[in-house]
């Protein structure tokens, strides 16, 4: 199979380095632009920039299949819009894209998370784990550490020391991430949550507890998306909890997954970028996608304030930002929330409460195609 399809890529951050540079390294694919909003010539080093562009219409025309990077929600729906209009097909590592605008997309073109980062990871094993004959019940992420209000301070400390942006930082640091993730995870593979903000356990035996989030699952009729919580090493990865036919209990036994009756998979790393070419290969191979949001989502991510927010404040990114943190909703109870990937350079027009949920008539948003959509989505 010939793998020389033009790719471009969107993003010239820390994903996107690393997946250019991974191309760049292998014969059979061709990379053959790049779409930065920064200055093209600001940036030498940046692998790809030879071949960078500001222009989506420039970067339209030189590429077969998109890959979308950037890790924003605006700008990823602009660029996906323009790929439907372009009969493009797009894989993304932009969870915060999917779970604010990308139901809107998931039947207009050919749109995939790609494995790698932690939702594409769980339905890569998902999609295995039935294959192997597994019924999956809990959709599981891992987090280590847990602040829900952390300081500029440590956040600066700590996103110079990890090498990322503080907003990437601040996001991963108050849950909001998390949050994100799981919800795409339960829209995209027919799940749903236990309750606003997720469980959440904590514990130093992530088996044992992915078992009993199993347990009660079991009894739902759905698969649960949430995650486990503890400072005591767990791994860099994801796990899905199911049940298996009855009669196989001693093969599962003999294979070191216990006695049952439910049996936890862990995948015990992601990778991001260098993962991402497995669904760029899915794609060619014409397999159908990945994940994506679905066309009917049931869960959405609340901006929910950090602290008390006054009128004519500036919310410039509520994903990552220190006004509000995200977390995962049942849309069927809350129809009014704003689902925090949209805000972006937003004004606070009356007074929030810390700890309460925001609304639409508690900011003003500037126009955009993101908006637009996100209010025929969820309202």
């Amino acid at each position: 199979m010939s793998l020389s399809i033009r790719i471009g890529v969107v993003g010239t951050g820390f994903i996107a380095g690393s997946l250019i540079r991974l191309i760049q390294s292998k014969q059979n694919y061709k990379l053959t632009a790049v779409l930065t909003r920064r200055d093209i010539t600001g940036n030498p080093d940046f692998p790809g920039s030879e071949i960078a562009t500001n222009s989506i219409t420039e970067f339209i025309d030189k590429v077969d299949l998109i890959v979308e990077c950037s890790g924003t929600v605006n700008h990823a729906t602009e660029i996906v819009n323009a790929a439907v209009e372009a009969s493009l097909p797009v894989i993304t590592m932009n969870s915060e894209f999917h779970t604010t605008t990308g139901s809107y997309f998931a039947d207009k073109l050919y749109l995939s998370e790609a494995e790698g980062d932690q939702p594409g990871c769980i339905a890569a094993l998902y999609e295995e784990s039935i294959k192997m004959g597994f019924t999956p019940l809990v959709l599981g992420n891992f987090k280590g550490f847990l602040n829900t209000n952390p300081s500029m301070e440590d956040m600066q400390h700590w996103s110079e020391i990890q090498g990322i942006t503080i907003k990437q930082t601040t996001s991963f640091t108050d849950g909001t991430k998390v949050q994100i993730e799981q919800a795409f995870v339960a829209n995209g593979l027919g799940g749903t949550i236990l309750e606003t903000g997720l469980t959440g356990p904590k514990s130093d035996d992530y088996v044992a507890t992915a078992k009993d989030l199993a347990k009660t699952a079991d009894g739902l009729g759905l698969p649960v998306s949430d995650y486990i919580i503890s400072d005591t090493g767990l791994p860099a990865g994801i796990f899905i909890a199911a049940k298996h036919n009855n009669q196989e209990h001693k093969a599962l036994q003999y294979y070191k997954l216990g006695e049952g009756p439910y049996y936890v998979l862990t995948k015990n790393y992601h990778l991001c970028a260098f993962e991402i070419l497995k669904t760029v290969d899915r794609y060619l191979l014409g397999l159908p996608p990945l994940l994506n949001n679905s066309t009917s989502p049931s869960v959405s991510i609340a901006s929910i304030a950090k602290r008390d927010l006054t009128p004519g404040e500036s919310i410039v990114s509520g994903i990552g930002g220190f006004e509000v943190r995200g977390e995962a909703i049942l849309l069927a109870d809350n129809t009014t929330h704003v689902p925090i990937g949209i805000l972006e350079n937003a004004t606070v027009t009356r007074k929030v409460e810390a700890g309460s949920m925001l609304t639409y008539e508690d900011i003003e948003l500037e126009p955009s195609k993101a908006l637009d959509i996100t209010k025929k989505l969820f309202e």
